[in-house]
C-alpha cells in the first residue's frame, strides 16, 4: 500500500459508523429466542442467505431496522463451532443508558446468560457476556444515549432498551497495518488508548462509531465458524458514495468486490491486512422495501431471483416459531 495512492483516489463522503454486524450462530430458533427474548431486538427481516438459500439469514434491530442497530445472523447448525481469534471482530458492543446497567446485569443473570464481567473502560461501565454459541457481546452504559426508536412491543421496557451499536473490538496479531487502514483509508480518528486497546471513531463520532483495536499475540488466527463474527459493515449514504469508496479502496491496493445487491442495501467487501472482513453498505433502500413497517419480520422474504424456488427453499428450512413473548423486565 503506497501512502500516495490514496491521494489519487476519488473524493469520498465520510463513513458514518457501523451499518450492521453479521455473525455465525448455530440453531436458528435458539438465536431468535436470544436476540428477541433476551436482548429485546426486533426481528426485522426473515430471509435466506442469498449465496446459500437453504439457510436462513436473520436480521434484528430497532423498531425500523435502522442502520447502526442491525445485528444479522447466519444460523448454520451444521457448521463447526470456533473460538474468536486474530483477524476477526471478537466483540460486538451495544449502547444502553448508563442508568440501565443494573437492570441489564440482573436481566442477563436471571436468564442464565454467561457473564464475562463488568468493568469500566474509557469512563463507561461495560457488561460483557456471551450467548449459547459463544458469540461475545458487550453493553456499554453511556450518560447520553442516542434517542433511537426502541421496539415498543418488545420484552424490554423502552427506557432500558438497547440503543443501537456502540462499536466493535477487532483482535489483531499486528497493530500498524490495521491502524493504517482505519486512519489513512477509512478516515477514522484515533481517540485514545487504554488497557492495551486503541479506540478509533468513524466520521464525526457518536452512535455506532467506536472501533477498538486490541493486539492479542497469544490468540490463534481466527477461523470462521459458529461463534464467530463474519464481518462488520460500515455505513455510506447512497450508491454514488459507495462507488467512490469502491474506487478508493482499490486505489489503496486492496482487493474489493463488485457491488452486490442485498435487496435491503447494496454492498462491497474487502479484507483489511489483519484479516477482518469489512463491508461498506448503503443506507437505502431499507427493510420496508418489501413489507410494511408494522409487519417487518413476519414472513419469509425472498429476492426476485429466488422467488421461483420458494417451495423448495421453504421445504429445506427448519420451521421457526414466532419470536417469543417474554415477560417485561
Amino acid at each position: 500500500m503506497a501512502s500516495d495512492a490514496i491521494d489519487s483516489g476519488p473524493t469520498t463522503t465520510p463513513l458514518s459508523g457501523i451499518h450492521h454486524v453479521t455473525s455465525i450462530a448455530g440453531d436458528p430458533q435458539r438465536n431468535v429466542d436470544f436476540c428477541v427474548g433476551v436482548l429485546g431486538l426486533r426481528l426485522v427481516k426473515l430471509t435466506v442467505n442469498f449465496d446459500l438459500p437453504d439457510t436462513y439469514h436473520l436480521y434484528f434491530g430497532d423498531a425500523a431496522g435502522t442502520p447502526g442497530t442491525i445485528l444479522t445472523i447466519f444460523p448454520w447448525p451444521r457448521v463447526a463451532r470456533r473460538r474468536a481469534g486474530t483477524g476477526q471482530v471478537a466483540v460486538t458492543a451495544f449502547t444502553i443508558p448508563a442508568d440501565s446497567v443494573g437492570f441489564w446485569h440482573d436481566r442477563l443473570k436471571r436468564r442464565g446468560v454467561e457473564l464475562v464481567g463488568v468493568e469500566r473502560r474509557f469512563d463507561d461501565e461495560v457488561i460483557g457476556f456471551a450467548d449459547a454459541d459463544g458469540l461475545r457481546y458487550e453493553l456499554v452504559g453511556v450518560s447520553r444515549p442516542p434517542d433511537d426508536s426502541p421496539w415498543q412491543d418488545g420484552p424490554v421496557p423502552a427506557e432500558h432498551a438497547l440503543r443501537g451499536f456502540h462499536g466493535v473490538t477487532l483482535w489483531e496479531a499486528d497493530f500498524e497495518p490495521t491502524a493504517t487502514i482505519l486512519t489513512d483509508l477509512l478516515d477514522f480518528r484515533a481517540l485514545g488508548e487504554e488497557g492495551g486497546r486503541t479506540r478509533y471513531t468513524a466520521g464525526e463520532g457518536g452512535p455506532a462509531a467506536a472501533v477498538d483495536v486490541l493486539v492479542v499475540p497469544s490468540a490463534p488466527r481466527g477461523d470462521e465458524g459458529v461463534g464467530t463474527v463474519h464481518h462488520v459493515a460500515w455505513r455510506t449514504r447512497d450508491d454514488a458514495s459507495q462507488r467512490a469508496w469502491q474506487e478508493r479502496v482499490a486505489a489503496f491496493g486492496l482487493d474489493v468486490t463488485p457491488v452486490r445487491d442485498r435487496e435491503y442495501f447494496r454492498s462491497i467487501y474487502f479484507r483489511e491486512p489483519g484479516g477482518v472482513l469489512f463491508e461498506i453498505a448503503t443506507d437505502p433502500p431499507g427493510f420496508t422495501v418489501d413489507e410494511p413497517l408494522a409487519a417487518l419480520g413476519s414472513g419469509l422474504k425472498l429476492p426476485p431471483w429466488l422467488e421461483p424456488q420458494r417451495a423448495s427453499i421453504e421445504q429445506a428450512l427448519p420451521r421457526l416459531q414466532p419470536p417469543p413473548r417474554f415477560e417485561m423486565a
